[in-house]
């Protein structure tokens, strides 16, 4: 097994213990990903595993081609007919799948399980630490058309974690930990005092857009 699919199992491992530790109010209860609750959020993350690529084709046909409306129908729908239990179970039995994102390769799937998982965590308020070596897969190779991807704008802004040795693009600086600085680069809005700098409120919930 390659470093790269070790770190995803590794990921996927961890989150699924977290899950059957979560208490089953927190279920219902927000995440970074905007309208999806926790439940919401891990019927997306299983969501490879249960469709097969003939399923998942015509699904986001059948949604026009896009497959953010596709994605969260999707999400809905499993949400509203699977357990929280049933969910879990899913991700456990699917620790070693293969499955990467289109074009995104086993880097592709270690970035889909550590951002939705910390998703997560950080909306629950979970002091969770992704390791370091996982968070340097996905951030030592960050370029502008990873980070186009999200359609963020990160113009004039440097990022600068506070724990890795790591910056990106130029202009003025933008602090935090790894991870949450891989939450900016994905669109995400952080809850407050997570982020340092001139533009941080651009970046926090409640903050200007």
């Amino acid at each position: 097994m390659t470093e790269i699919r070790t770190a995803v199992t590794g990921e996927r491992a961890d989150l699924a213990v977290l899950l059957e530790e979560l208490p089953a109010a927190d279920w219902d209860r927000p995440t970074l990903c905007e309208g999806w609750r926790v439940r919401e959020l891990v019927a997306h993350i299983v969501m490879p595993y249960r469709l097969s690529t003939a399923g998942f084709v015509l699904g986001v046909l059948r949604n026009g081609g896009r497959f953010n409306r596709f994605a969260d129908r999707h999400a809905r729908r499993e949400a509203a007919a699977l357990s929280p239990a049933e969910l879990t179970e899913t991700l456990k039995k699917n620790i070693d799948h293969p499955w990467k994102p289109p074009g995104g390769g086993d880097q592709g799937a270690l970035s889909h399980d550590v951002i939705h998982g910390l998703d997560l965590t950080v909306a629950l308020g979970i002091d969770r630490q992704v390791p370091p070596e996982r968070l340097h897969h996905i951030l030592d190779d960050m370029d502008p058309r990873g980070v186009k991807f999200f359609g963020v704008d990160l113009d004039g802004i440097q990022l600068r974690a506070t724990d890795l040795d790591w910056t990106y693009g130029t202009g003025e600086p933008l602090t935090g930990t790894a991870q949450d600085l891989l939450l900016v680069i994905s669109g995400r809005r952080l809850p407050p005092g997570h982020l340092n700098g001139a533009d941080a409120a651009r970046f926090t919930t409640g903050g200007p857009r």
